[in-house]
């Protein structure tokens, strides 16, 4: 898909932005920030490419005239064209793989991953790494190597079924490596994960600079959706492995790393980022589109806008609305968003749960609306109950309208709330409960504390500062080829106790 381009500014050849499933394909908080950052530069020649699921997903934002190439690169949809590799071709890469997959299995091989994983991006380039992945060969270097002596998951027992599954999972996972590869200016990674792949080969082949922007922590939403995954132990580690140090690699390399709230210097710094490369930039919304919200409802409600997704954790949320209830009977909850395709199950769970504690009358699905105000607009309070976050635009829209919120203690949430909503801690339907009810016992409060969260909206959270900021990081970078400088002293994140997250959140 080609669109015709703009002026480009002047020292910024072109932003290549990498996404996973969200941005142009899909509505969403960071979907709305890639469109806010592409809109707010219209001086700025950029292009995306997508990891989506099918590739059959249709474009749904009106793309505007300077975005260029658009590249749709689906994991689970037909498998990349190439031919599998004979001769010398298929012993170089069976050699590669073979240590790519000791790095993920034996923690003193870890140094081999990064030369690995190049090695296959060559691979991917020319056709050659999916078919190989799809073969004998590749499972048989797995189910050899897994049972070596020594290693922890050899005591698990692994079986060919095993290696099938995780062989299969890695050869998806990898697919973004065969996308085209950006060969000048900048690559904007808006998340972790399979999305930075086609960064990480474009700064190994050509030297293009990589920016990296996490709004939740990639590693760890993936450690905590890998605990419920239906595999066996052995696929499990193999691929959480794989995400490990895949994470890492992204941090050692990125020339600058611009995480949404301050939470996430913890995993980035103990990931091997290096202090100096870290730039904390917040997200934005633009005060003048989400006025105060007016009126409050009659009746006493509490409002919800997201995805529909177990990362946003909805089962504590209507937990803690039937405890509401029970002390407000006419309260009401109603739930605002989209349910992404094959999240059906996961909704329909939360309807059942909602109709087994006696509220199905009470709580209702509303899906996504026109206009995203009017969710913010028909709550006393608005409730965000996630296990992980960014730093969410919910929140801050929600701020933005005047309303007073009730938020888990997940990523920047507390950074962006401070002290003008109730901060509780995660799958906690009990203290969820206790705050909403604490609020709507309170007009006068849910007044003054919606008043001076719009307030720091205006403040500390504009898009015109977002948009600014990154128009600065594109120069700098692309001026300096990558070396970027470091950026004014910020508060450092207190320390964490236990050790490296990246390390231990997988238990």
């Amino acid at each position: 898909m080609h669109f015709p381009h703009a002026a480009r500014h002047p020292g910024v050849s072109r932003v290549t932005l990498l996404t996973e499933g969200t941005y142009p394909h899909s509505h969403g908080g960071v979907s709305v920030w890639c469109d806010q950052l592409v809109t707010g530069m219209p001086d700025i020649a950029f292009d995306v490419t997508a990891v989506t699921g099918t590739g059959r997903e249709p474009v749904v934002w009106d793309v505007p005239a300077h975005v260029g190439r658009i590249v749709s690169v689906p994991m689970w949809g037909p498998a990349p064209e190439g031919r599998a590799p004979r001769g010398h071709h298929l012993a170089r890469l069976a050699e590669s793989y073979e240590r790519f997959v000791t790095a993920l299995l034996d923690p003193r091989a870890e140094d081999g991953f990064g030369p690995a994983l190049y090695a296959l991006a060559r691979a991917a380039e020319d056709g050659r790494l999916s078919p190989f992945l799809r073969g004998d060969r590749a499972i048989g270097i797995l189910t050899a190597l897994w049972n070596r002596p020594g290693l922890a998951v050899r005591e698990a027992r692994p079986n060919l079924q095993d290696a099938v599954t995780a062989t299969t999972l890695l050869e998806h996972a990898l697919r973004p490596l065969a996308a085209p590869l950006p060969e000048g200016g900048v690559a904007h990674a808006v998340s972790g994960g399979v999305a930075v792949l086609p960064g990480l080969a474009a700064l190994d082949r050509h030297g293009v600079p990589l920016l990296l922007t996490e709004h939740g922590v990639y590693l760890r939403e993936r450690y905590l959706g890998y605990r419920t995954a239906p595999y066996r132990w052995p696929v499990k580690a193999l691929v959480l492995g794989f995400f490990r140090l895949l994470a890492e690699e992204t941090y050692r390399r990125a020339a600058l790393i611009t995480p949404g709230n301050r939470y996430n210097r913890l995993w980035e710094e103990r990931g091997g980022a290096a202090p100096d490369a870290i730039r904390t930039v917040y997200n934005g919304v633009d005060p003048a589109a989400f006025p105060p919200a007016g009126p409050e409802p009659a009746d006493p409600v509490l409002s919800w806008a997201g995805r529909v997704d177990p990362i946003k954790d909805l089962e504590t949320l209507i937990r803690a609305f039937a405890l509401v209830r029970a002390r407000v009977p006419a309260a009401r909850l109603r739930l605002f968003g989209g349910t992404p395709r094959g999240g059906e199950a996961y909704r329909d769970r939360c309807q059942a749960l909602a109709a087994e504690l006696g509220h199905a009358d009470a709580v209702t699905f509303e899906g996504r609306v026109e206009d995203i105000k009017d969710a913010y607009a028909a709550g006393n309070v608005v409730m965000l109950s996630s296990i992980s976050e960014g730093f969410p635009f919910t929140l801050i829209e929600a701020m933005s309208c005047g309303r007073v919120t009730v938020s888990t203690d997940v990523g920047g949430v507390r950074e962006a709330v401070g002290d003008t909503g109730l901060v509780v801690p995660p799958r906690d339907p009990a203290a969820m409960a206790a705050a909403a009810l604490e609020l709507l016992a309170d007009a006068e409060r849910r007044r003054t504390m919606g008043e001076a969260a719009r307030l720091r909206v205006i403040e500390q959270f504009t898009l015109r500062q977002t948009i600014d900021t990154f128009r600065s990081i594109y120069l700098e970078l692309a001026v300096s080829g990558g070396r970027s400088t470091p950026a004014a002293a910020e508060e450092r994140a207190p320390a964490m106790a236990g050790g490296s997250p990246v390390r231990s959140a997988a238990g």
